[in-house]
């Protein structure tokens, strides 16, 4: 009588084994147990519970056969773009969209520095160091006229290539701890470059019209990131209760998405005398052009709301040829500063810059660095001790006055010491 088999279960030798479908391919993994009838029940449920796993997508290779042939040669197959395709896989539900688009960026330029090609398993700890110094010197861009990246930059890369590695070791895919072998590169603190009033000044003198000029005295007079300033709307503004929130960001790949912030989604800035003439200034030239419906994607992923927004800035306005947009980007914003700067004589900085002098205005004006910080969208103010920190000494006179002031005024005379009795 000839033997039934369930689905996917075979003998082989005399030994029981089963196959099924996963990645694309047949795999076939023997379990070491005698062709009986009984066996054969087994590893026919067995089997079910292997393609039902799949088919859930909670079928772990490693866990369910550990010693198995095609999880071997996985493990010794596997390419370094197919295990950062894995990884990016897996962590897209865990980060938003943006944070995925720059995710694959640097994967993209890691792969190709690495070779897309290269078995994970030959990976050694001088391959990845090799990697970073190759991206500092742009020695793979060569031909392209492109430069080496930057320290920040390339620790950026660094950091998430040693992810994916200690993704790989604990599953199996590789031996070898990158992350105790491969340092680092050491850069150097960065200090503020603030521009002068007289500087400030000249600047806006040097803008090519009256738009360009209050959005730069805005973004002076507020500390906005460069991608908050380009999205702000009329709607986010109070004029009567002087006030602006920051409600959305635009990124570099020019999606719209909440702001970058330790201290919560939406901040609320209070609007100095110099932003509220830029505003009012402002709002003869945008306030009632059309207004925009645009998606905001917030941190969770596949999450998004529409927001209406007429666009307190907008390229249009001034563009001759009718190409431009509602919005600016965080590049147009650049160009703007370089042109300007140019035009001005002042020394080269980049447009980050106008951050760091409202901070360092404020900070010389005596302003409380916690709301200075709530101001710049920080939960404390640590940032501004670690960042503008020679900035602060210089009132330290005018503090001690502003003390001396205090303490005539509000301190009660302490009484005079009695004598005790005899």
């Amino acid at each position: 009588m000839k033997k039934q088999y369930p689905t996917g279960v075979e003998s082989h030798g005399g030994m029981l084994r089963i196959w099924f479908m996963y990645d694309g391919r047949r795999c076939r993994e023997a379990l070491g147990v005698a062709d009986t009838p009984k066996n054969r029940k087994l590893a026919g449920e067995l089997r079910q519970s292997v393609a039902y796993a799949i088919k859930t997508g909670t079928f772990d290779y490693e866990e369910k056969f550990p010693k198995g042939s095609s999880s071997k040669k996985e493990r010794t197959s596997l390419t370094v773009l197919q295990l950062f395709n894995k990884w990016l896989d897996i962590k897209r539900y865990e980060i938003s969209e943006n944070t995925m688009i720059r995710y694959r960026n640097k994967v993209s330029s890691i792969v190709i520095t690495l070779g897309q090609d290269m078995l994970v398993s030959s990976l050694r700890p001088k391959d990845l160091a090799v990697m970073r110094n190759e991206l500092i010197d742009g020695f793979h861009l060569s031909g392209s006229g492109k430069r080496g990246r930057s320290v920040v930059t390339v620790n950026s890369y660094m950091s998430t290539a040693l992810s994916v590695f200690s993704f790989a070791k604990e599953n199996g895919y590789m031996d070898i701890d990158m992350k105790s072998s491969v340092k680092m590169l050491r850069k150097a603190k960065v200090k503020p470059d603030p521009l002068s009033l007289d500087e400030f000044d000249r600047l806006i003198a040097a803008c090519p019209n009256e738009q360009t000029q209050n959005m730069w005295t805005l973004a002076f007079y507020t500390g906005l990131r460069h991608g908050e300033l380009c999205s702000v709307a009329w709607e986010d503004i109070d004029m009567k209760e002087r006030t602006l929130c920051v409600r959305r960001n635009i990124t570099t790949a020019k999606i719209f998405t909440v702001p970058k912030t330790d201290a919560g989604t939406d901040r609320i800035i209070k609007l100095n005398d110099r932003a509220m003439q830029a505003l009012k200034s402002q709002m003869v030239i945008t306030r009632m052009n059309k207004q925009h419906s645009v998606t905001v994607h917030t941190r969770q992923r596949g999450k998004s709301r529409e927001d209406a927004c007429t666009f307190v800035f907008s390229p249009s306005v001034f563009c001759r040829n009718g190409m431009g947009g509602a919005w600016y980007s965080s590049e147009s914003i650049r160009q703007s500063w370089n042109a300007a700067s140019r035009k001005a004589g002042i020394r080269h900085r980049k447009a980050y810059q106008s951050r760091h002098t409202f901070a360092c205005w404020m900070l010389s004006a005596g302003a409380n660095p916690y709301f200075i910080a709530s101001q710049m969208g920080h939960s404390s103010p640590q940032m501004l001790y670690q960042v503008y920190g020679d900035w602060m000494p210089g009132n330290n006179d005018e503090q001690i006055e502003l003390i001396n002031r205090k303490i005539s005024q509000n301190v009660p005379h302490m009484p005079h010491r009695k004598n005790s009795q005899q």
